[in-house]
């Protein structure tokens, strides 16, 4: 494994062991670990040397909510986020029907919660006849097809959305309409590549309906770049429990940098295609649901913490985020809730004592921002409750849900810290973090650079610890640079 010493880099003080020192320090790498952390180091024999020139290095960044293969495919889809209607989307559908005649489309990104009219198979059929079309809602729970579509992947025809479970199982079937060049391991190396380029050194990959011969397929054919734990589902859980693979363990065949992760269970649905699980009616009298049994996330939960796995329990609503703390304490399971996005605030100091983490996504309060004022408008006040989880003790991760929101640190950082991304002032500021705060909660766990971490580094070009208002450290961290990324020691970013 690589060793090097990286000279003269200012140590971002994320924890208080830095003790607030400013000068530049040296850290020597050996063997994918910093050994040792000081000033003016003894440059070892064949070691080789970077100068940091004054840059700030601090732990590389991790995203711990990726649906790594969707966001590989979405810069080949047809781009429909921002759409504000059903006549603009067939407007970019119609554009994209003629640069690529014949070619079945599948969209991303249309929110259509809030539209005047909406989204109807029949009106998808009078555009799109005979040529298979899937266009997949921006948060990820269902997707608008034409008929031609449903024919093809062997669905009941019926003028209405496919949700929820259904959409789940038949989503990983859309090669069969697209081809699999999309995730080829060469896409996913070029998506590795990108992320490593803002400074994330590993992913918690939830993709659905992932088996446990993906991973070792695309490393032997080399996409190895940043490390990934891989997260199992219901449907694949049989297979990795069969194999006996721990959460925190190499996956069997597929390289040291791909560890097994969570299993993950979609408790209940989305805001967006009004299925969150609440615990009073929406503006418009729904409320939602549970997508499994009381009794059946129990079992799941029990099964996979008895051997060995943590979970990960998608829970959006405020009434699937206390069921899955109940089910978590019923069970004795370990792991996170993901999203958490209204809850009561009870439930954050539920969580710290139960010591399950809440690995959220900050960028999707800015899509969600407007919809919630209008089918939540008496909760918004507990949506995205940030600053009640830190401050009961809660540990938090931050992620992206990539696709759903970009595959960028820095954008989850500066949503975090300013919960606005427009020229309206922040959304409920009061749950706000500090950019310390949020730039802790990057780094997988991780503290101020010191011996005994895994080389997982990054080198910035400006202060991350950027003083002013909310507003300007939002600012610094959406036009944050990267000179350079370390995974377990080797560099696979740079621009030194």
């Amino acid at each position: 494994m690589p060793t090097f010493l990286l000279r003269r880099a200012h140590l971002v003080p994320l924890d208080a062991r830095a003790g607030g020192d400013p000068a530049p320090h040296d850290v020597l790498v050996e063997d994918g670990r910093v050994v040792e952390v000081g000033r003016q180091l003894a440059l070892p024999r064949g070691t080789k040397e970077y100068d940091a020139d004054g840059r700030w290095l601090m732990p590389g960044l991790w995203d711990q909510h990726v649906h790594l293969g969707q966001w590989t495919l979405s810069s080949q889809r047809l781009d429909l986020v921002g759409s504000r209607s059903v006549e603009e989307v067939f407007s970019r559908l119609q554009t994209k029907m003629v640069e690529t005649p014949g070619v079945p489309i599948v969209g991303w990104g249309h929110r259509p919660a809030w539209w005047e009219e909406q989204p109807s198979v029949l009106a998808l059929d009078q555009v799109t006849g005979t040529l298979p079309v899937v266009l997949i809602s921006g948060d990820g729970h269902h997707a608008w097809m034409n008929t031609a579509a449903m024919r093809a992947l062997d669905l009941s025809e019926r003028d209405a959305m496919i949700a929820e479970g259904e959409w789940f199982r038949v989503y990983p079937r859309l090669e069969e309409l697209v081809g699999s060049e999309g995730t080829a391991p060469a896409a996913y190396l070029q998506t590795m590549r990108d992320a490593a380029a803002k400074g994330v050194v590993g992913v918690v990959d939830l993709e659905f309906d992932q088996t446990l011969a993906a991973w070792p397929a695309r490393t032997a054919a080399g996409a190895e770049l940043l490390r990934v734990r891989v997260g199992a589902y219901a449907d694949t859980l049989a297979e990795f429990l069969a194999a006996g693979v721990r959460t925190g363990e190499p996956i069997p065949g597929a390289g040291p940098l791909v560890t097994m992760g969570p299993l993950k269970i979609i408790s209940d649905g989305s805001l967006n295609t009004r299925t969150a699980w609440c615990c009073t009616p929406y503006l418009d009298g729904l409320s939602g649901a549970p997508n499994l049994s009381s009794e059946g996330l129990r079992g799941l939960m029990a099964a996979a913490s008895h051997n060995g796995l943590e979970m990960a329990i998608h829970a959006i609503g405020d009434a699937a985020v206390t069921e899955a703390l109940d089910a978590y304490a019923d069970t004795g399971a370990t792991g996170s809730i993901e999203h958490a996005q209204l809850m009561a605030h009870a439930d954050a100091a539920r969580m710290a004592a139960l010591g399950i983490r809440a690995s959220v996504q900050p960028a999707h309060l800015l899509d969600d921002r407007d919809l919630t004022e209008a089918i939540w408008p008496d909760r918004t006040d507990r949506c995205f409750a940030l600053r009640w989880l830190l401050d009961a003790g809660v540990e938090m991760v931050l992620g992206s849900d990539a696709p759903v929101s970009a595959l960028d640190p820095w954008e989850a950082i500066a949503a975090a810290v300013h919960r606005s991304n427009d020229d309206r002032a922040p959304w409920h500021p009061e749950h706000s973090l500090t950019l310390l705060e949020a730039l802790a909660a990057s780094t997988d766990g991780l503290g101020t650079v010191a011996a005994g971490h895994p080389a997982d580094l990054v080198l910035l070009d400006a202060d991350p610890l950027v003083s002013g208002s909310s507003l300007e450290q939002a600012k610094a961290m959406r036009s944050m640079t990267v000179a350079g990324t370390w995974v377990a020691g080797r560099l696979v970013h740079s621009s030194l």
